[in-house]
């Protein structure tokens, strides 16, 4: 058992932003908007994150493809399995992809391209369903599936181009001179010995872990456990699924024509990538905590004065006016950006840093599996919600929107400018979380196994 002791202070690595790592992350980050398009979990571990991202594609183009040629409802059924298996491989391995290559200070800037393109891809299928209401015949909707083949294609014919991350290298293998070599061309600089030494112990402690789903149930990964499942439960329960995918239902409900409805959700998508791009540049100056208080209230006021609006224009049976219906779809769009500037990019941003090298592909499983769980209990339960709540809809996630923020306020550290193999400070020295953890002062580094 090797006992170690770390100093209060963060090292900072050596390293800039090089193109070779930018274009990198750019490509890979494309992943996300296949997610916004398409809106399994594999082991990228086993893997590694690039070739995670290449199935993914592959998979996403073969489910379009089955999708938009559909002849009988066992040909789309299949399609949309292989969708969802691609889907659950990008999910999983773009965002740990992104944060492992990206330096520290600017970490949170790249990984936020994911959700920028989560975003984007939501925007190009509201625009895509907008144009195909106009054709006759009802097969628009081969265009609208058939479509998602064009971000998967990009992905899976450059996947092959990126490189492997240098987490996954030290972690697939022995071969140490490669991965630090890996490291010092994406940082430009041949100074990395500090964040390289923290790889290699990383993955030397993640090598004695044999099951991972075992270990992270562990006490000492409580904070982690925690965090894989309430981020993305909450991230859900903000009610961004149900204003994606029902936004032309919930418009029409109150008065918009069909054309209106769809066009007032291509605004949504334009808010929403508007606001991503914007909480991109100052994710790494303001800090992840403070994004997330200020997405929170921003998210909570106009839930509530929609539902107070809807409760008393609107009633059981009846229409708003033209001017509450665009008042509405303001406060809607306020929400939206609120969304987009904080849950939307940090709800993939936190996990893909806070969890260690030895239970990173395990946790972020986790992560993926509570995500695609609970946006697929909301989407079945929506219009049935919708129903029998009717305004109150509101009210009921502005009350989750509530309880997260203060959530996060209670319970979730600062992680900007933390290195990611260091992300164990930040439980050991929390108020809650040191007393599952340490205290900061001894801690158990690895166990050491003999041969």
């Amino acid at each position: 058992m090797a006992v170690g002791v770390i100093s209060s202070a963060v090292v900072q690595y050596n390293g800039k932003i090089t193109w070779f790592v930018l274009l990198s992350c750019v490509i890979a980050a494309t992943g996300g908007l296949i997610f916004g398009y398409v809106t399994a979990v594999t082991v990228t571990k086993a893997f590694g994150r690039k070739a995670s991202i290449f199935i993914g594609g592959a998979a996403l183009i073969a489910g379009s493809a089955l999708g938009g040629a559909a002849e009988n409802l066992y040909m789309l059924m299949f399609g949309r399995l292989l969708l969802g298996v691609g889907v659950g491989f990008t999910n999983q391995s773009v965002p740990l992809y992104l944060s492992e290559m990206a330096p520290p200070k600017y970490r949170g800037a790249f990984n936020f391209g994911f959700q920028l393109c989560v975003a984007a891809g939501g925007l190009l299928a509201f625009l895509v369903n907008y144009g195909i209401e106009k054709i006759q015949g009802g097969w628009g909707w081969r265009i609208s599936l058939a479509m998602a083949g064009v971000p998967a294609s990009f992905l899976t014919i450059c996947a092959p181009f990126i490189p492997e991350t240098p987490n996954s290298l030290i972690q697939q293998g022995n071969d140490h001179s490669k991965a630090k070599k890996m490291l010092q061309k994406i940082r430009g600089t041949d100074a990395v010995e500090a964040e390289f030494d923290d790889l290699v112990s990383a993955c030397n402690a993640s090598k004695t872990i044999k099951h991972p789903f075992n270990k992270i149930l562990q006490r000492k990964y409580r904070p982690q456990l925690v965090m894989s499942v309430a981020i993305p439960l909450f991230q859900q329960v903000t009610g961004i699924s149900v204003i994606c995918f029902y936004a032309p239902i919930l418009f029409r409900s109150i008065g918009s024509g069909v054309s209106a409805s769809l066009l007032s959700s291509v605004a949504l998508g334009v808010v929403g990538t508007g606001t991503t791009l914007l909480s991109l540049f100052i994710v790494d100056k303001v800090g992840r905590r403070a994004l997330f208080h200020i997405g929170g209230i921003q998210m909570l006021i106009p839930q509530m004065m929609i539902g107070v609006i809807m409760a008393a224009k609107l009633g059981d049976h009846g229409e708003l006016s033209k001017g509450y219906s665009i008042l509405v779809l303001i406060l809607i769009c306020i929400y939206v950006a609120g969304f987009g500037l904080s849950w939307g990019p940090l709800g993939w941003l936190v996990p893909s840093e806070i969890f260690p090298l030895e239970i990173r592909s395990a946790a972020q499983s986790i992560n993926v599996a509570v995500g695609f769980l609970s946006t697929f209990i909301i989407a079945q339960m929506f219009l049935t919600m919708l129903c029998r709540f009717k305004f109150t809809i509101f009210f009921f996630f502005g009350g989750w929107v509530a309880l997260m923020t203060g959530f996060v306020y209670a319970l979730l550290p600062e992680t900007k400018d933390v290195p990611i193999e260091k992300m164990d400070k930040i439980w050991r020295e929390h108020k809650f979380w040191k007393r599952f953890v340490g205290d900061g002062q001894e801690y158990e580094v690895s166990k050491i196994e003999g041969p």
